[in-house]
């Protein structure tokens, strides 16, 4: 036996004796009998794998496969991450209430208790949500209960095999930097497990706060057209009672909910990946709303922070995508008078911008992820190409599938008295600012190594033109500017107002391309012969990045 793989014997043994769950002990001792007595090559991988650094604290909190190991989601990461942030907030004077969410996944309530019990033994009151619930409500509830910070324990929409622990701060955002710099180094600086001071397990808070923030999301719906037959699906997630009660308390009939989805369910049966943008995830949905010819399909992802929709159209249900849900609610709240600045993030649409100065409002562009859109200041409303939608910054300063999703039942209501369906809504909105087509080419890697090759590849041989369509100008977003902080990203300004932005997903091993192309409506053509047009220059963009990349 090798002095390495003494070592990482040793330490995987440490890591046992100190872990307090007693499945991923028995799952690592198990693990380190079969390396001991005849150690198999992906015996060895695997343990090498759970001790290769620990799970990075970041702006996105932690996310990873649940298991045992500091490479892992589990109790004694989860633990130290508690520790770490109740020392943060000390130094930082915010000493509080802390309140703390979860959602269905495997462990979710096992690591909320935890945090609580970390957080009472560092001197700060925890408030526990009390039972699984959607994120959005989390968001919430901070800034309606006066809390100095909150945690969520949720994947949102990662495999059934992940968990994650976002953070928030006491303005009800995510964390950014240099925050989560500082949460890291506390969580570092923990020593051993035994020595975190643990309390009670903090005071389990009433269906109130449920009910506060149900009415709230409510409140948001004005008096109007409510006839609009809905199909609905939780995607095995928490969103379904909210989303029942607020439909209801706004005067919405009984959406048709997808049975086979409806109740939360951490192992997510029906679906290869429990998010709304993935292939066939939405399809039980759709076959749904086919046999009783509804008018809309919305879902949420299993945190219900993120709301998709799917509409008919003479080719069968059509998923709109999360830049057209975005122009919609945008159209909608213009129209209807919400002052303040509208922003999305540098991968979604430059349409929002081009709508926000038409109406006299201001536009701001930021970083991908709603820890940036939810910090503009004197923000009306904000969006992101990925399903996010914030339309009630007020309270709420975090992307909330529940409320997005009933204001968008409220606009097919009100088109649908009408005459007219969401599909006529987003004609209209290309007749005045042109039409603006967005596609993604997202590629999944097995090797990390993958994601940087390719970044490097486009730095060191940029192309020139991709599509047919010559390339202006190109932006290395790791160098940041004016108004952005660095991130790593590639961003090319091509002719006809087409856009291509290469970066990597902060949240999967995924390599993602964002294509935007803009077709002017000719009136003799009309709005379908421009998506014809753009769906083949959104084809041409899509194979060039990818030969540009080598993905």
């Amino acid at each position: 036996m090798t002095s390495d793989l003494t070592s990482l014997l040793d330490r995987a043994r440490a890591w046992a004796a100190e872990d307090p769950d007693d499945a991923t002990r028995a799952e690592l001792e198990q693990l380190v009998a079969r390396v001991e007595t005849g150690p198999a090559p992906e015996d060895v991988a695997d343990l090498a794998d759970r001790f290769d650094g620990t799970l990075e604290f970041g702006t996105a909190g932690l996310r990873g496969a649940l298991g045992a190991g500091p490479n892992r989601m589990n109790r004694v990461v989860v633990l130290r991450a508690a520790a770490g942030l109740a020392a943060y907030l000390r130094e930082q004077g915010t000493v509080g209430p802390v309140v703390i969410g979860y959602d269905a996944r495997h462990n979710s309530d096992v690591f909320a208790r935890d945090t609580a019990a970390v957080m009472t033994g560092a001197g700060m009151p925890a408030r526990l949500l009390p039972r699984p619930l959607p994120t959005p409500l989390l968001a919430f509830a901070i800034r309606e209960l006066g809390c100095v910070a909150g945690v969520m324990v949720t994947a949102s929409h990662n495999p059934p095999q992940d968990n994650g622990y976002k953070v928030y701060l006491g303005d009800g955002s995510q964390i950014v930097p240099p925050a989560d710099a500082g949460i890291a180094a506390h969580i570092a600086a923990v020593g051993a497990l035994a020595d975190i001071p643990r309390g009670p397990a903090g005071k389990v808070l009433t269906e109130d706060i449920i009910d506060r923030y149900l009415d709230t999301v409510a409140d948001l719906a004005v008096d109007g057209p409510r006839d609009l037959d809905i199909v609905y699906t939780p995607l095995h997630g928490v969103g379904g009672t909210s989303v029942v009660q607020v439909l209801e308390t706004a005067g919405f009939g009984q959406p048709r909910v997808v049975a086979q989805q409806e109740q939360p369910d951490p192992d997510f049966p029906t679906v290869s990946f429990p998010n709304p943008e993935e292939p066939g995830a939405m399809d039980l949905a759709m076959e749904l709303a086919a046999r009783h010819g509804v008018d809309l399909v919305v879902a949420n992802d299993p945190d219900a922070d993120r709301c998709a929709a799917a509409v008919p159209s003479i080719h069968g249900w059509r998923m709109l995508r999360g830049d057209e849900v975005g122009a919609l609610l945008a159209h909608h709240l213009l129209r209807t008078g919400k002052q303040g600045t509208y922003a999305t993030s540098i991968v979604s649409s430059s349409l929002l911008g081009k709508m926000a100065a038409a109406s006299g409002q201001p536009y701001a562009e930021t970083l991908t992820g709603f820890k940036w859109i939810g910090r503009v200041e004197g923000l009306a409303f904000g969006y992101e190409e990925a399903l996010g939608y914030c339309v009630d910054p007020e309270h709420v300063r975090d992307k909330d599938g529940v409320s997005a999703l009933l204001l968008l039942c409220e606009i097919a209501a009100l088109a649908k008295a009408e005459g007219r369906g969401l599909p006529d809504l987003l004609d209209d909105i290309a007749r005045e600012f042109g039409l603006h087509a967005t596609d993604q080419v997202s590629v999944r890697v097995q090797d990390l190594a993958q994601i940087g090759t390719a970044m490097a590849r486009l730095r060191s041989t940029p192309p020139t033109e991709l599509g047919g369509l010559a390339v202006l100008a190109v932006d290395d977003l790791a160098l940041g500017s004016a108004t952005l902080p660095p991130t790593e990203g590639l961003r090319y300004t091509l002719a006809e107002g087409a856009r291509v932005i290469v970066r990597p997903s902060g949240t999967e091993p995924k390599i993602k391309c964002y294509l935007e192309v803009v077709v002017p409506v000719q009136p003799d053509d009309g709005v379908e012969a421009a998506r014809i047009s753009a769906a083949g220059r959104l084809d041409a963009l899509g194979a060039g990045i990818k030969a540009a990349a080598g993905i």
